[in-house]
């Protein structure tokens, strides 16, 4: 999920509480929450959501005697909203006691709890507007978030060294993570976790998927993991250092320091940069593999060869013409594809398995390349060096729309019209793009929806 923060300057931009990953325009763009870890919604161009099951061990949970303030005032209709939450709790505890939570984890978890209009408000008011790849690849990699993150690293190397030992995960990789998801612990949440998951799974769009989520947060304080009041982190349940969202820590979570408690709140970030690491490490890092590396394009490049679903080996790539900026072929790192994040005009990358990798953590290609490009600085690496098309700005979400409507229309079907550019409309941007004679490069550009209109 995202990183909150009452005014949170999270990725260097300044966003409202209840930030939004920034998408690229022409490229998978991410809805309402931004998803580390687990995609709360699917949709035809998206990786599928990630699956997991809810285990854990069960300790005494501690009670808190920090309690959530009621609201002096309130609105007829949040009163009666109020109301209608009360009788709906009722029925969830039950189907949460069916699943194993005791009573007094739920007296404990409720204390005091009430609805919350500012989550459900912060939930229907998602702005439509996003960011293209290299604003948000200004701020993500900037200076000031170098400098910071080196500065982490510093502070936090004999641990960082060895949760890179134990997992085999680079840890400019994981401080890079730790830079995007709350600046580096700067910005991790103090919405009531319980508060505001019992908030959406009542009456937000998402029901379902925010009650898994709060049965989940459930679990964890019947393990005594942290009380309940001191579960703190964004109005839509991302927790912690890195944003777990329950289920996650449920599954990945790890207690590190050995104090018994996978504390992931904790000022010391010790055990949320190494769940990070055991997160990457279960969905298949390979060690000593880079994420990508940027590369040059002959001229007579073939475009419709920048696509994940072809892979071959650098040597293969080079022979196309395909080099790194240095000039030289890429090392042998294993197959890769040609990502074009901005299109033809943009720079260019050749990507391998790590990219996948990172992708588990949050679905969009400019967050995947913002953790990447943010740890090859980390590293002592150069800024990108390609061009960006900074002449263009991102399509809106009704735009994106439009354009796949108007493309279905013309017979390119995007098999959906949901405003989210994947795979698919991706294929058909290309295949339109084709007929006119342009640059087949599949990117969703305002030219492009001009064009079709």
């Amino acid at each position: 999920m995202r990183s909150w923060a009452k005014t949170a300057l999270w990725l260097g931009v300044a966003f409202q509480a209840g930030l939004l990953h920034a998408a690229p325009s022409g490229q998978s763009s991410l809805s309402d929450t931004p998803r580390p870890l687990v995609r709360p919604e699917t949709s035809q161009d998206a990786p599928a959501p990630v699956q997991i099951a809810a285990a854990t061990t069960v300790r005494p949970v501690a009670r808190s005697s920090v309690a959530i303030p009621t609201p002096s005032t309130s609105t007829p209709t949040e009163a009666a909203a109020n109301l209608r939450f009360q009788t709906w709790m009722q029925g969830f505890e039950t189907r949460a006691q069916a699943q194993g939570i005791g009573k007094a984890t739920l007296s404990q978890a409720f204390d005091g709890v009430t609805y919350d209009p500012k989550v459900i408000k912060r939930d229907r008011n998602q702005s439509e507007f996003s960011k293209t790849i290299w604003e948000y690849l200004d701020s993500a990699a900037s200076d000031t978030r170098v400098t910071s993150g080196s500065k982490a690293l510093r502070e936090n190397r004999g641990a960082l060294n060895q949760i890179e030992q134990t997992y085999g995960v680079d840890k400019e990789v994981v401080v890079a993570v730790w830079g995007l998801e709350s600046n580096y612990g700067s910005y991790r949440g103090s919405m009531d976790i319980v508060r505001s998951l019992a908030t959406l799974a009542f009456d937000g769009r998402r029901g379902p998927f925010f009650e898994s989520q709060l049965i989940a947060a459930l679990k964890i304080l019947q393990s005594g993991d942290v009380a309940p009041r001191n579960m703190t982190g964004s109005w839509a349940g991302a927790m912690g250092h890195t944003q777990f969202i329950p289920t996650s820590y449920l599954d990945y979570a790890v207690d590190f320091t050995g104090d018994g408690k996978r504390d992931i709140w904790s000022d010391n970030p010790t055990d949320a940069l190494a769940s990070t690491a055991a997160y990457l490490k279960k969905f298949g890092w390979v060690q000593g593999q880079p994420w990508g590396v940027e590369v040059t394009l002959p001229r007579n490049f073939n475009y419709a060869l920048a696509s994940r679903k072809i892979k071959k080996s650098p040597d293969d790539w080079a022979k196309l013409g395909v080099r790194g900026v240095d000039g030289k072929p890429v090392a042998k790192h294993g197959s890769a594809s040609i990502l074009l994040p901005a299109g033809g005009k943009g720079a260019a990358f050749m990507i391998f398995k790590n990219f996948a990798v990172i992708e588990r953590y949050n679905t969009a290609d400019a967050y995947v390349i913002g953790v990447g490009h943010l740890s090859d600085r980390l590293k002592g690496g150069a800024k990108i060096q390609g061009d960006w098309p900074r002449g263009d700005r991102a399509l809106t979400f009704t735009e994106r729309k439009e354009l796949q409507k108007r493309l279905t229309e013309a017979g390119f079907s995007t098999q959906g019209i949901d405003g989210r550019i994947g795979p698919n409309t991706v294929s058909a941007i290309r295949s339109y793009q084709t007929t006119k004679n342009v640059m087949p490069d599949g990117y969703a550009s305002l030219d492009l929806l001009k064009m079709l209109r």
